[in-house]
């Protein structure tokens, strides 16, 4: 016992901790996702950001100390990001074809995502701050805090906005399309993916790409849409207003 408290007062206080701590919880936790059939609620990720932040709160281990390794896997958000491109590229002709009703779907959606979220704020009287903070959820974190900066919103506060439409979009996602009865043809993966790219960016992405190989390529074609159209069109937006 008293080796093992001298190695967690070790790993605790250097870059390893971080890196382990996500590896291995994120590995229990995907094991424990396939094992249930990929149940949407047991989505790893949201298992992973719960289980490590109770293990930060627990033993009170600072998140710059944890994120001085975590930083390490964060790195590779941005060639995963990029590899999105891959099931794109196999599917050009399809895209060439298909150009200009899945631009304007892109626009109508993220303009109803943001559009929504800030009419939600202003009824319920949340301060101008917050409420700028919301406009850009449905884009992925790093570029939603980008636009936040640019418009008076918090950066930090839109970016737990981002990763929380993520993840509820990645958990509600399947139950709400065959609520709506959005078929599993083709055509229908090709909606369910474009849908929940365009308001649930990455980790709707990501969810979209474990179901189905069209799902997926047309949802990272909806997060990459977006992050255009919003970084474009918000600041312009809330410039002109």
């Amino acid at each position: 016992m008293p080796k093992f408290v001298e190695l967690w007062v070790y790993l605790s206080t250097t870059p390893l901790f971080g890196l382990t701590a996500t590896l291995v919880v994120y590995v229990l936790a995907h094991a424990l996702y396939v094992r249930l059939q990929q149940a949407p609620w047991a989505n790893p990720v949201l298992w992973t950001v719960i289980a490590i932040a109770g293990v930060l709160l627990l033993t009170d281990v600072p998140y710059p100390t944890y994120f001085s390794g975590a930083q390490f896997i964060h790195f590779l958000l941005g060639p995963a990001v990029v590899a999105l491109a891959w099931p794109l590229w196999q599917r050009r002709e399809e895209l060439r074809r298909r150009w200009a009703p899945l631009l304007l779907a892109s626009f109508i959606g993220g303009s109803a995502s943001a559009g929504s979220a800030l009419a939600l704020g202003w009824a319920f009287g949340l301060p101008t701050d917050v409420l700028l903070s919301l406009a850009s959820k449905s884009v992925t974190a790093p570029v939603a805090m980008g636009i936040a900066e640019k418009i008076g919103g918090i950066p930090a506060l839109a970016a737990v906005f981002a990763v929380l439409t993520g993840i509820i979009g990645a958990l509600s996602g399947k139950y709400l399309f065959d609520l709506l009865r959005v078929p599993t043809t083709s055509s229908g993966w090709m909606a369910r993916g474009f849908a929940l790219g365009t308001t649930s960016h990455g980790l709707g992405a990501a969810r979209a790409l474990q179901v189905n190989a069209d799902a997926g390529a047309y949802a990272g074609l909806a997060l990459g849409l977006q992050v255009v159209l919003a970084s474009l069109l918000i600041p312009l937006l809330f410039r002109w207003l």
